[in-house]
């Protein structure tokens, strides 16, 4: 996605790797869209730790962070002893996938690296390996998001308004996004359309992200409360809903999104508004039997008790936040706790579709292809229909 800074316009992957250094390089998305950053993790623990506080965050982006966050643990063993090294490979994995239980693309980025690593001999092919397979999983987490929005293009017509939630956008892959990818291929053909960016409490990536994405992008979009979706569904003034999934299991088509996904599902399934949910091949899960089985994560209490912003220097202005430093300020009763489950599963009967870079299928539907969805023609070409 290119990103104007100071008038000038530049292409940025939101998750890349510095080899000379042995560095996972992120987009610090909790800056947001006041001001824009890179960081640097010095080392796997740091890389967990980004993911963990959402310095970055998003299935694919979260996936591609991992898979970069195992090759740079791999690179930094010192040693030439197989034993020992598998050992700490085993550790470097585990802190990585505990980092965000709920989503699946780490967990699949990471074993694909793996696999790759077991062709090397010794200690020093496989960590070449290692940083090879995670480039391979970045590149092709573009080219998946790629073949979504030409897939689910179509489904935009002009002068249509459609309802995001959350962010499954380019910050949220390492490029382009999932929802957003046919918002965008629309728009390059000529397309008219508004979007509607829910605010997504608690932490608010719809109106932080999203809107600052779509705004850089040149699309016409209004950010809502989350509890106007509903009034607005029952006005007329949405025709879709399209989401992100952080995993969507090939069993039983149930999915798992960020938190209030479900919500809205109910409300467009009352309103009977097409609700489709778009996702690399990465984000299935073919072994969970149950939605019930999913992890989903609580997070800090402090998320809904209280609220981030950025304090302004004085002599700073809104357009030119530069100066300013991030805060969080309570907004709840001083006394009272919070419940904050950062995700909700929606069942398969409420989705219209799911848009992957093979095609539309239905959620029931994925099982049944099983074969052709997980083929290495699929993974190898992402386009192909």
């Amino acid at each position: 996605m290119n990103v104007v800074l100071n008038g000038l316009s530049r292409h940025y992957r939101t998750v890349s790797f510095d080899a000379a250094t042995n560095a996972v390089v992120l987009i610090e998305q909790r800056m947001l869209p006041h001001q824009f950053q890179l960081v640097q993790t010095a080392d796997y623990r740091e890389t967990a730790a980004a993911i963990r506080d959402m310095i970055v965050r998003g299935a694919g982006a979260i996936g591609a962070t991992a898979a970069y966050g195992l090759a740079q643990g791999v690179r930094a063993f010192r040693g030439s002893g197989l034993a020992a090294f598998e050992k700490h490979v085993a550790r470097v994995f585990q802190a990585l996938a505990d980092a965000r239980p709920t989503a699946v693309d780490p967990l699949n980025a990471m074993r694909g690296v793996l696999a790759e690593m077991q062709a090397g001999e010794t200690v020093a092919e496989r960590q070449a390996l290692a940083l090879a397979a995670a480039e391979e999983f970045a590149h092709e987490n573009v080219n998946n998001c790629r073949a979504i929005g030409q897939q689910g293009a179509r489904l935009i017509r002009h002068g249509m308004t459609v309802l995001t939630h959350c962010n499954a956008g380019w910050l949220a892959f390492v490029d382009i996004g999932t929802a957003t990818a046919p918002l965008y291929a629309a728009q390059a053909r000529g397309k008219r359309f508004r979007v509607i960016c829910d605010e997504t409490r608690p932490r608010c990536q719809g109106s932080s992200l999203t809107a600052w994405e779509l705004a850089q992008q040149g699309i016409e979009h209004r950010v809502i409360a989350d509890n106007a979706a509903g009034h607005l569904m029952q006005r007329g003034e949405i025709d879709l809903v399209i989401v992100g999934s952080d995993r969507v299991l090939g069993r039983t088509g149930e999915v798992a999104n960020k938190i209030g996904t479900y919500t809205k599902a109910v409300l467009a399934h009352r309103h009977k508004i097409p609700f489709y949910v778009a996702i690399p091949l990465s984000t299935i899960d073919w072994t969970l039997e149950s939605g019930e089985a999913i992890p989903i994560e609580e997070r800090d209490a402090d998320e809904v008790l209280c609220a981030d912003g950025l304090l302004l220097h004085p002599q700073s202005s809104t357009r030119n936040p530069q100066s300013g430093r991030r805060v969080q300020i309570r907004v709840a009763n001083p006394t009272s706790r919070a419940l904050n489950p950062g995700f909700d599963v929606t069942p398969p009967e409420l989705i219209t579709a799911i848009i992957t870079p093979l095609g539309l299928f239905k959620p029931k539907d994925l099982w049944p292809h099983l074969h052709s969805l997980t083929s290495q023609s699929a993974a190898r070409n992402p386009g192909r229909t």
